[in-house]
């Protein structure tokens, strides 16, 4: 398949886009290469799928309207894996209108892509933070998502809702992906996990929020990845039961998923923490902060139908994800 990525050069993106690669298909790679965090950590994610033969590395802002038309025009991809954004939940408070650019215009433009060029199916990141205010555990695809707590959690969920609008306007098959705290080797500097290791090798001491009670369903890169690839090649379809007297968030009349991707497995801060101490053999000393503006105490995901519709469950222990990551933070940093 031809497939169009966008975010190659972000820590999901680049994964996925090497994946598909492995498996022999053709990567249209899209990344604006922005200065949120370090653009050397971006660039060298890319190094390896630039040297691939059937990776096309393309520089271009989502925003830009002519220039995603284009793309779709010149390559034809048959496939789109929509992972570009503005993340960070903080710093949506700060600079909101990245937001409106990026994970709005930007995701516009990515669905005209796909109404004008017959796009076969659109897999696209959504967010465990649509969940919000919800404190109904674990969190599923078929509760109500409509109390966000932050300005990147309203994207997210504004995503969803246009993703809906094009598949019951134009029939096309959409997926997105609710992912639930996501770490591991290549990861972004602005996680908790990143800043904490570098903190504690420097013998810095680190903001601890909520007091290290906030609990976490952190789930490994690689089980992203796979469940990534298995929605993209379980195209979404109608569902027969769906009915409007009693319309179902996480499904259709229209050829429209939703999945939530996650380890089942919430652990709290605390435990993290020491975990990264384990790895690291430091102790860390610690800040704990109260709960910061537009965090939420908890997350957990409930992934039935991810485990019934593709046959996916993630697995990666936290002591084997920290351990990979940290290898390889001291590897890469040259510590």
């Amino acid at each position: 398949m031809r497939i169009l990525v966008t975010g190659t050069a972000g820590f999901i993106g680049s994964y996925v886009a090497q994946a598909l690669l492995k498996q022999g298909d053709e990567v249209i790679g899209i990344d604006n290469l922005n200065d949120y965090y370090d653009v050397s950590l971006k660039e060298d994610r890319l190094t390896p799928l630039s040297a691939h033969k059937n990776f096309t590395d393309i520089r271009a802002d989502l925003a830009d309207r002519d220039r995603i038309d284009q793309i779709f025009k010149e390559h034809q991809p048959e496939q789109v894996v929509h992972l570009a954004a503005q993340a960070g939940v903080r710093y949506s408070i700060q600079n909101p209108h990245a937001y409106a650019d990026s994970n709005l215009s930007g995701m516009l433009n990515i669905l005209e892509g796909c109404r004008n060029y017959g796009i076969k199916h659109l897999v696209y990141a959504s967010s465990s933070s649509v969940y919000g205010a919800n404190t109904q555990m674990p969190f599923s695809i078929h509760h109500n998502v409509d109390h966000p707590v932050s300005l990147y959690a309203a994207t997210k969920k504004a995503n969803e809702l246009m993703a809906h609008s094009y598949s019951n306007l134009y029939n096309i098959p959409t997926t997105g992906l609710r992912f639930f705290t996501v770490y591991g080797p290549w990861g972004r500097p602005d996680m908790a996990y990143f800043s904490f290791t570098k903190k504690i090798l420097a013998k810095e001491p680190i903001d601890v929020f909520n007091f290290g009670k906030c609990k976490r369903d952190f789930t490994y890169i690689d089980d992203i990845v796979e469940g990534v690839i298995r929605t993209l090649n379980h195209t979404a379809t109608p569902n027969p039961a769906w009915s409007s007297d009693a319309p179902d968030t996480g499904t259709s009349y229209a050829p429209y998923r939703i999945y939530n991707i996650g380890n089942n497995q919430p652990v709290e801060l605390l435990r993290f923490i020491e975990v990264i101490e384990e790895c690291l053999g430091l102790k860390a000393e610690k800040n704990l902060l109260p709960l910061q503006p537009g965090d939420v105490p908890a997350t957990f995901a409930n992934i039935d139908d991810l485990v019934n519709d593709v046959g996916f469950k993630p697995a990666t222990t936290i002591e084997d994800g920290i351990a990979n990551f940290i290898s390889w933070y001291q590897d890469y940093y040259k510590i």
